[in-house]
């Protein structure tokens, strides 16, 4: 099994229904060929650098799996074939990868995510070593 990302964005006038029908089936293709989806989250509506099929904007999906390549051609075929989807980019994350680590990158991604809704997003690591008393002296 192989680890990959997907970012695909759908048209955005399409109805709730219509997206969860969308996303049902892509999950599906991952789990037909015996794969784990490790992390899927909605971006949400965001503005197009440029015009795609006549959209300048387009709903975002993020997801991040486990799975055979089976299921990424297969997953890219019906993207190509459903006109809801604007456009799509896959890429492999890892050429192999053992369900310990699938396990593992599932409780890291809900650990990012739980941090990310308490506020605590990593600001505290990137000032880490370094308090407001110091002072940054340049050369001179």
């Amino acid at each position: 099994m192989r680890r990959y990302e997907t970012i695909y964005i759908l048209r955005p006038n399409l109805g709730e229904e219509a997206i969860n029908t969308i996303i049902d089936n892509t999950n599906a293709i991952i789990a037909n060929e015996g794969g784990t989806l490790i992390h899927f989250d909605r971006w949400g509506l965001r503005k197009l650098a440029y015009l795609i099929k006549k959209e300048s904007q387009g709903l975002y999906l993020f997801c991040d799996y486990a799975t055979e390549p089976a299921a990424v051609l297969e997953m890219e075929r019906k993207f190509r074939i459903d006109d809801s989807v604007l456009k799509y980019m896959t890429i492999k994350l890892a050429d192999d990868i053992s369900p310990e680590k699938i396990e593992q990158a599932k409780v890291e991604m809900a650990t990012r995510k739980a941090a990310k809704e308490t506020g605590a997003d990593g600001e505290a690591e990137e000032t880490e070593g370094f308090d407001a008393d110091d002072t940054i002296e340049a050369d001179e």
